[in-house]
């Protein structure tokens, strides 16, 4: 069982995480820090997209808008 695990652990730490080891070795900060601004894009992308939905259905008048949203409140 314990060569299962390690072969978990050879896959995440030599493969699927090989980037994070290229990006750490790096000096520059804008560098290695890149997978953090992406990530921060893609979140405030998805914010603002939310936010404009929520909008759209605000003005439908589709939204409730009632006191209580749960039954036992």
């Amino acid at each position: 069982m314990s060569k299962f695990f390690y072969g978990i652990e050879d896959l995440f730490v030599n493969y699927l995480f090989y980037l994070y080891d290229l990006f750490r070795s790096m000096d520059s900060w804008w560098g290695s820090n890149t997978v953090n601004w992406v990530f921060t894009v893609i979140g405030f992308v998805a914010t603002v997209y939310w936010m404009k939905e929520l909008k759209i259905f605000n003005d439908n008048g589709e939204e409730d808008k009632s006191i209580s949203s749960h039954s036992y409140l």
